[in-house]
């Protein structure tokens, strides 16, 4: 991870924290203009307009925590399920954020019908990762991401407004992911878990 990343999540985690606990206006300043540095930083180390990096941190309140991030590994035979995304053009395990009051499951199975038309079951979480960990390129948010084994119940393939294309495929046979979701080696270790039901849950 580049250093500016870093910096810039501390200062925004702090500032963001300091606001929800703050109660005295010279503490509140101060705090504002350690998430205003945050945004200048995250702003040049990423060439993204300063308003729109303003506007990113502002959204999020309260005391800081990793976001939530749920995939589905649906298996058919040996082939994989994999939806492509709209806004990169490559492919990746059906997921994405998970919505406050879901259960982490019942948010991997909303995921897989809303992108892919297929109705699952979570059966097993495989792995519960730290994204920073895992060689995706680097975002301004921490985040865990949660992979579970899934089974189809119903349903058919269909797209979505987020997806334009959706198929299973073989371990070696894999079109271009889209590396700020999955990488080659978390796709390898879920067709490793699908044969080894007794594993434990990886983690970290």
């Amino acid at each position: 991870m580049q250093p500016w990343i870093a910096w810039a999540r501390r200062l925004q985690a702090t500032a963001q924290t300091g606001l929800t606990y703050a109660k005295d206006p010279y503490d509140i300043e101060r705090y504002e203009e350690m998430r205003e540095l945050a945004a200048e930083i995250a702003a040049h180390g990423s060439s993204a307009e300063l308003a729109l990096v303003r506007e990113l941190f502002a959204h999020d309140t309260g005391h800081t925590t990793p976001k939530v991030d749920v995939r589905a590994a649906v298996f058919q035979g040996n082939a994989i399920l994999l939806v492509q995304e709209r806004s990169d053009g490559r492919w990746t395990l059906p997921g994405g954020w998970a919505n406050p009051g879901d259960t982490p499951a019942f948010a991997a199975e909303r995921e897989v019908l809303e992108e892919s038309g297929y109705e699952v079951r979570a059966t097993r979480l495989a792995m519960l990762l730290n994204r920073d960990k895992h060689d995706h390129p680097p975002i301004l948010w921490s985040v865990y991401k949660l992979f579970f084994l899934c089974e189809v119940t119903g349903g058919a393939p269909k797209t979505s407004y987020e997806t334009t294309g959706v198929g299973f495929f073989p371990a070696d046979d894999l079109p271009e992911l889209s590396l700020t979701r999955i990488t080659p080696a978390q796709i390898a270790r879920l067709f490793e878990h699908a044969r080894h039901p007794e594993w434990p849950t990886d983690f970290d």
